[in-house]
């Protein structure tokens, strides 16, 4: 408690004793600039115990999601790859069916003009 104030109080009637007790109850109760320095420290040691808790925290998240990352990677090559050879199949059996329908064609584009050939060979003309 500083000078100014100890006078202050007794010129409002406070005795010695009273002054000298509320100063006493005054410097428990009020923190030093050491306890305050003190308290920083600890809050500062926290902080940084915190960070480090954090990065590692981190790090083992980015390492999750790498790893996680990785798997979805081959799953999709396996689900492209996959996908590649059905496409492969496909194309393959296209041909296979076109060819088919070739022939088909043919065939009757074949009997077709047989038909026309034989209905001319043996059909009267039209006009007797």
């Amino acid at each position: 408690m500083s000078a100014s104030s100890v006078l202050k109080l007794q010129k409002v009637g406070f005795t010695t004793e009273q002054v000298e007790a509320l100063a006493d109850f005054m410097d428990t109760q009020v923190a030093s600039k050491a306890d305050l320095d003190n308290a920083v420290h600890k809050l500062e040691l926290g902080l940084a115990s915190l960070r480090k808790d954090l990065d590692s925290g981190l790090a083992a998240v980015r390492k999750d999601l790498d790893l996680g990352n990785a798997a979805s990677r081959k799953d999709l090559d396996l689900g492209l790859a996959s996908v590649r050879s059905e496409i492969a199949d496909v194309r393959g059996e296209l041909r296979l069916l076109e060819q088919r329908m070739t022939v088909k064609l043919g065939g009757m584009l074949v009997a077709a003009v047989g038909i026309l050939i034989a209905a001319m060979r043996y059909l009267p003309p039209a006009g007797h």
